[in-house]
């Protein structure tokens, strides 16, 4: 299972927002390039980066993502406004090495799965769940999609993965997190990303026991220091992976 070191930049800032509410982001007071930095040299072999001014369809942070995915020395998991295959493309070529996209999925179904075959490995699916439907736009707007429908929709698509957040929950509510990712696992042929889910090193060994779970973002907890990096790293390297029976 691979462990994704998260951050998230709102005006040029670390930042973690509570449910999504980008009016009341907490604030780290961290250097965002020397930070990425530090989880390469911690082992990290990717990191997440969530744009929250390009969900407000702002460029205010373009240039310092830029820097952090030229200078992270780990690939870039890039997420925030991806709502035009320009985007999608432009930073791609600016070299993210995946891109999350959840409210285009929605919108244009026909375009993401095309991306995601041109872009093999490259893009991943963002599930955003609140109340049993997938939510779009920075989570302020329900779909009329389930995740499993969701999830579904795109059953043959050759996604890197599938980002699923259970915005109910959101690290209040750990076990009601785990159910509704372990059942999407379960039926989903793409690997899943958990996020949100973690908050201590033993969270990531209960989600290593799950199936079809490849991933977790790991964010707010490096921020607090309830988790150390590399700790979490090792924990998820040596943990359980179920092992295929051949007969």
């Amino acid at each position: 299972m691979r462990i994704y070191p998260t951050m998230e930049l709102q005006n040029g800032r670390c930042v973690t927002l509570d449910k999504g509410r980008l009016d009341e982001a907490m604030i780290w007071h961290v250097n965002p390039t020397e930070t990425a930095l530090s989880w390469a040299a911690a082992g990290a072999e990717w990191m997440h980066l969530t744009d929250f001014d390009a969900i407000e369809g702002r460029d205010t942070n373009s240039e310092l993502v830029e820097e952090i995915i030229r200078t992270a020395e780990m690939p870039v998991q890039l997420a925030g406004g991806m709502r035009t295959r320009e985007q999608v493309e432009y930073w791609i070529n600016k070299g993210a090495g995946r891109i999350v996209i959840g409210t285009l999925a929605a919108w244009d179904p026909s375009l993401v799965k095309e991306l995601a075959k041109l872009h093999p490995d490259q893009i991943v699916l963002a599930v955003d769940v609140w109340q049993g439907h997938v939510m779009t736009e920075g989570w302020r707007s329900e779909s009329a999609f389930t995740p499993e429908a969701f999830i579904e929709a795109f059953a043959d698509t050759p996604f890197a993965g599938i980002l699923v957040t259970d915005i109910d929950s959101d690290m209040e509510d750990v076990e009601a997190q785990l159910g509704l990712i372990s059942g999407l696992a379960e039926k989903s042929r793409t690997p899943i990303i958990a996020s949100g889910v973690v908050r201590t090193t033993d969270d990531i060994s209960r989600l290593a026991y799950i199936p079809n779970i490849s991933g977790a973002l790991v964010g707010r907890a490096l921020f607090r220091k309830t988790v150390d990096l590399s700790e979490a790293l090792e924990v998820a390297k040596l943990a359980h992976e179920p092992v295929a029976e051949f007969q």
